[in-house]
């Protein structure tokens, strides 16, 4: 996702796709995540694509899969590297919506996972937040964020991409589900008033290690994460507002805040683990099969 950036940029489109070409796309898009297909033509290459539209075709799928019976628990975030927006025309993160059929609690921190039809996996460490409150008020810091929440966790996503070679932009990954396969939460700490300026000032400076079967991987840390989890869950807070002030980020709501090392492709049998250094939440593992 953010690690896996795309190579070409951003088409300026001046012209709104009309609501029958978003339903289209959104159909287009929901069988092929259903069916396991590619999407060899991504939305971005399609006249009229824009980000406003990328966003219709979530809202649609979000109202599709709730008239399915299911429920919308929180939000993902992508492009929470700040680094890019600039190449990519980005005036902040994007986000798309998780599920009460993706949104997994791994038993004692360990999990073992199950996906049918998919595409292209990769596993991504994150920290995960559950909000008792919502985020109504732009402009906050990361203690002031911090103050919404109710628990935190390290979780796994899981994201699978329905476009050839790992290519596309931030509208695509919007309006094909933000990549999102799934969500795999560790053990939640709950957080009290009186820790929230020590936690704060942690969410700056923690650093992650993944490994493989018992091999390392790679090391992250806290800045990838818009140099905090916590400034971004402000900063996701305050772009919900902007796009949909009706629908701000809501007490009760899930947030996946962004990867915090780059994602690495998934094979049938690898065992993932995430260790924090600096962050008092225990490691999370994971098998996928």
């Amino acid at each position: 996702m953010e690690a896996a950036a795309p190579l070409t940029l951003l088409v300026d489109c001046q012209v709104a796709m009309p609501n029958i070409e978003i339903e289209a796309l959104a159909h287009e898009l929901r069988a092929a995540r259903e069916a396991g297909h590619m999407v060899p033509v991504p939305p971005s290459s399609r006249p009229g694509f824009d980000i406003d539209a990328a966003y219709a075709v979530e809202g649609t799928l979000k109202r599709w899969r709730e008239a399915s019976g299911h429920r919308a628990v929180g939000r993902k975030v992508g492009y929470a590297n700040k680094a890019m927006w600039r190449v990519l025309k980005l005036e902040t993160l994007v986000w798309g919506h998780m599920y009460d059929d993706t949104v997994y609690y791994a038993l004692g921190n360990s999990a073992t996972l199950t996906l049918s039809h998919t595409r292209s996996l990769k596993i991504e460490p994150e920290i995960v937040f559950g909000l008792k409150q919502t985020i109504a008020s732009p402009g906050l810091d990361a203690a002031a964020a911090l103050q919404a929440i109710d628990w935190i966790a390290l979780g796994f996503e899981i994201i699978d991409c329905p476009y050839p070679d790992w290519k596309f932009q931030p509208g695509d990954f919007v309006a094909s589900f933000g990549l999102h396969a799934a969500l795999v939460i560790g053990d939640r700490l709950p957080v009290r008033a009186e820790q929230i300026p020590n936690l704060a000032e942690e969410l700056t400076r923690f650093k992650v290690r993944m490994s493989k079967n018992g091999e390392f991987v790679e090391e992250g840390s806290a800045k990838n994460s818009l140099r905090s989890p916590a400034l971004c869950l402000a900063e996701l807070g305050a772009a919900i507002l902007r796009r949909t002030p009706d629908e701000p980020l809501a007490a009760g709501e899930l947030v996946s805040s962004g990867t915090l090392t780059a994602g690495h492709l998934v094979q049938s049998g690898d065992r993932w683990t995430a260790e924090l250094e600096g962050l008092a939440l225990p490691p999370l593992t994971l098998q996928l099969l």
